[in-house]
């Protein structure tokens, strides 16, 4: 498959997974992120994809406002990273929050799951 169709599905899986942030939609979050992800949060704290499903499931973590400013991405071979930029507004650990934040994602593809977050760093601007 030529690095542009895979620049497609990525770009729809990150748009994908930014729909399951917003509708705190831990099914569709389980199936877009490997089970060994690592994530730095804004506050410099590792989460897993275990933690972080928890919270949406148990809403101590809710994203109430997600607003894209930016997106670009970069694909080679079965890897790709994509670079969002944007404003999101919610709670998190029961208490509010509104930030502007750049989320850095690596992503893996395999022909049986499509592309999955491996890794994430997650950074105030």
């Amino acid at each position: 498959m030529p690095d542009s169709e895979r620049e497609a599905e990525l770009f729809e899986a990150e748009r994908s997974l930014q729909t399951a942030q917003r509708a705190g939609d831990v099914a569709a979050l389980d199936q877009l992120m490997i089970d060994h992800l690592i994530a730095i949060g804004p506050d410099g704290r590792k989460h897993t994809k275990q933690a972080d499903l928890a919270a949406h499931r148990d809403r101590t973590s809710v994203v109430e406002e997600l607003v894209e400013e930016e997106l670009d991405l970069i694909v080679d071979g079965t890897t790709g990273v994509t670079f969002f930029l944007g404003r999101v507004t919610g709670r998190f650990g029961g208490e509010p929050y509104a930030a502007r934040l750049r989320y850095t994602r690596t992503w893996i593809r395999d022909d049986e799951h499509g592309w999955r977050v491996l890794a994430a760093h997650i950074s105030p601007v």
